[in-house]
Parts: structure tokens; sequence; C-alpha cells
């Protein structure tokens, strides 16, 4: 399975690791499959919040960034590309960090989604140093992780000026 570097269904389909890091599908997305990935944490987001109070939801996540290392790991060696642009286990687990931490509102978690894929694409300082450096499955789930900082610190802002 080494090399590939097209997943599809049978892909996906082929090991756990593949259905997780590629967002249940969502990565298979023939353009912007981290954008894909990002929508497709709402309803994951809406079940774990639904399911656990705040503590417990802040755990979870802590849990599926620490699940997320070997799954992005196991999927990148199997396409051959480290952080291919179909594994979007990152922006699920980052994006929902950034709802976690903001008012329940539509209106927020809006704004929590367009600030992290602002921040996911641009990479910023040191997004794109880490991004560039760590080519693993830590370094797939970390660069998400410090986007998800800055538009935290972005959205925080806004929410303390409003």
């Amino acid at each position: 399975m080494p090399g590939r570097t097209s997943p599809d269904l049978r892909f996906l389909l082929a090991h756990p690791a593949h259905f997780f890091a590629l967002g249940f599908g969502s990565g298979l997305a023939p353009w912007a499959p981290g954008t894909f990935g990002t929508l497709a944490a709402l309803p994951l987001f809406g079940l774990l919040q639904a399911l656990l109070p705040q503590p417990a939801l802040l755990a979870a996540l802590a849990g599926l960034f620490v699940l997320g290392i070997p799954l992005c790991q196991v999927a990148g060696r199997h396409l051959g590309v480290a952080d291919h642009g179909a594994i979007v286990w990152d922006e699920i687990v980052a994006v929902c960090l950034v709802w976690a931490l903001l008012p329940q509102t539509a209106l927020w978690l809006a704004l929590g989604f367009i600030a992290f894929r602002f921040f996911d694409i641009l990479k910023p300082w040191p997004i794109r140093y880490f991004d560039a450096r760590l080519k693993n499955g830590f370094g797939v789930m970390f660069d998400d992780l410090l986007a998800a900082g800055y538009s935290l610190l972005l959205l925080k802002g806004l929410q303390w000026l409003a």
C-alpha cells in the first residue's frame, strides 16, 4: 500500500486509521479537503458536546489529539506523503477545540470555522516553521493545534471587545 498518492474509497476502507485520518471520507473531497474535513467536525462536535460536560469534552479532545498522531502517521505512510491533503483528522480535532472554547451560538461557531480555516491555510509563524520541519503524525496534528491557538486568540479578543 505504500506510495499511493490518490486515496479513494477502497483506500479509505482498507484500514481503520485511513477511515479516521481521512475524516470519515471527507478528506476524499476533490478540492479543499481541509475545508470539508473541518465541516465534517461539526456532527462529531455536536455529539461530544451533547454527551460530555465541558471538562470531559476537553479531555476527550486531548485524547483524540493523541490518538490522531498514530492515525495520521499510518495514513501518511500508506499514502507516501506524511501530511497528505486528504488527511483531515488534524482539522477535525483542532476546530472542535476552537468550538469548545467559544460561546455556543451559530455566529461564534461560524466565526470559529472561518478563523480556523484562515490560520490553517495562511500558516503564520510559527505554524509554517513547524509544518515544514515536523513530518510525522505529531507534526500533522501540531500545526493545526497552533492554528486553533491563533483562532482562539483572535476570537477571544473579539469576544472581550464585544
